[in-house]
């Protein structure tokens, strides 16, 4: 496992203490620039650890504000937001995801029933094209389980208009290679990238926009496509009201389910939880119908067992990498529990497991930080940026661990 991502909080607190000095001019004139693998120190490289909320929105957001104003910060403020955002979006339609999934099932056949598409396939996930930029961020990806934000857009690009490859076979390579990777980001970026989430409106990969952000690395001239036409996709589902989640009541015998989403319970034991035992969830077979990467697997698991070990004397008992909603039902009836406790999973693989447990009451608390900004995500990020300032004033207090 590469060393840029050690697995505890106290290496992404190192990390957070590190990046808060550049967080702002530092930030917002160097951000978009790939310099390559072990080079990306103008961004936080942050994102692993809040996906899995090792580190919490309002904690990293609060220890940037602690030494700038909102206004000379808010570059990064506002990305730490577009997580916020894609995930509002898509609890509000959650039938995008289902459909994301149908679409990588029929795009999985035609590769394994079409030679040629096979061929293609392999050649990008493999980074075997004749596009060398292309072939460089795959093997950045496999083997570090990162990219550079900018160098993931242009890479979908080429993946989509220049490759012409389904773009949900791209959406699913990422998922299976990113530490960071979020179903609600990864694939409302991949379809704004097609032209299917801003329909109408996709994003081009230029040659002149990579050499200038890579500073010479890369210049894949007359390589990549031009002027590509958005793909066509079906409109938007109706918009669901956004999530409140469940009231915890802490006087009933209850058992705490910890799944990749929030490796943060401390604010649920602050509710009063005392938990009969502790689970956690493996959900990394529901990520994707391939093989998940091993190294996103391992570090799943090693944040995971970071979690429990620091709340060792809260949890009770802990029974470790269940899979399925029967096992969880079994193990929570065994430990005597009337109720099962466990952090609001968003749309994605923990909640797909969850949403299948039938035997016992599922109290799935919402954070407050989600709870205030979800509702916001009605539209564009546009309208969403107009309420942060609004969203950062009311987070102190929020529930931080």
């Amino acid at each position: 496992m590469t060393d840029r991502f050690p697995p505890t909080r106290t290496a992404a607190l190192e990390k957070l203490s590190s990046f808060v000095p550049k967080a702002a001019r530092d930030y917002a004139a160097h951000r978009n620039y790939d310099r390559g693998p072990g080079q990306h120190d103008a961004v936080s490289t942050l994102s692993p650890y809040i996906r899995h909320r090792l580190l919490t929105e309002p904690e990293v957001i609060e220890a940037v504000l602690g030494r700038y104003a909102l206004s000379s910060a808010e570059k990064f403020v506002q990305e730490v937001f577009w997580r916020t955002y894609w995930k509002g979006w898509l609890e509000m339609r959650p039938a995008v995801w289902g459909g994301y999934q149908r679409g990588l099932a029929n795009t999985w056949d035609q590769v394994q029933t079409q030679s040629g598409l096979c061929a293609e396939w392999e050649a990008a996930c493999r980074g075997e094209t004749d596009i060398e930029c292309f072939n460089q961020w795959a093997h950045e990806l496999v083997s570090t389980g990162y990219l550079h934000n900018h160098a993931r857009m242009w890479f979908a690009s080429i993946w989509i208009f220049t490759l012409r490859l389904p773009w949900e076979l791209g959406a699913d390579f990422f998922l299976r290679h990113l530490y960071d990777g979020d179903p609600a980001s990864n694939t409302l970026s991949w379809r704004w990238v097609a032209g299917v989430q801003t329909q109408g409106k996709n994003y081009a990969a230029r040659a002149s926009n990579i050499s200038k952000y890579t500073e010479g690395r890369f210049s894949p001239l007359y390589q990549l496509a031009s002027n590509p036409e958005p793909l066509d996709g079906p409109p938007h589902p109706p918009r669901m009201e956004a999530p409140t989640g469940d009231r915890l009541d802490p006087s009933k015998p209850s058992v705490l389910l910890l799944h990749e989403d929030d490796l943060s319970p401390g604010w649920l034991f602050e509710q009063g939880l005392t938990p009969l035992a502790t689970a956690t969830l493996d959900a990394s077979g529901q990520i994707s119908p391939l093989h998940v990467s091993p190294r996103v697997k391992t570090f799943k698991s090693a944040l995971i067992n970071d979690c429990t070990a620091r709340w060792s004397t809260s949890p009770g008992a802990v029974t470790s990498g269940l899979t399925t909603a029967q096992e969880i039902e079994d193990w929570a009836k065994a430990s005597g529990a009337e109720q099962i406790v466990t952090s609001y999973a968003p749309v994605g693989p923990a909640a797909t497991v969850i949403n299948d447990i039938r035997a016992l009451p599922v109290v799935r608390p919402l954070r407050d930080f989600d709870r205030r900004a979800w509702p916001n995500a009605t539209a564009g990020f546009f309208k969403f940026k107009k309420k942060i300032p609004e969203l950062v004033g009311v987070m102190k207090g929020l529930e931080l661990v």
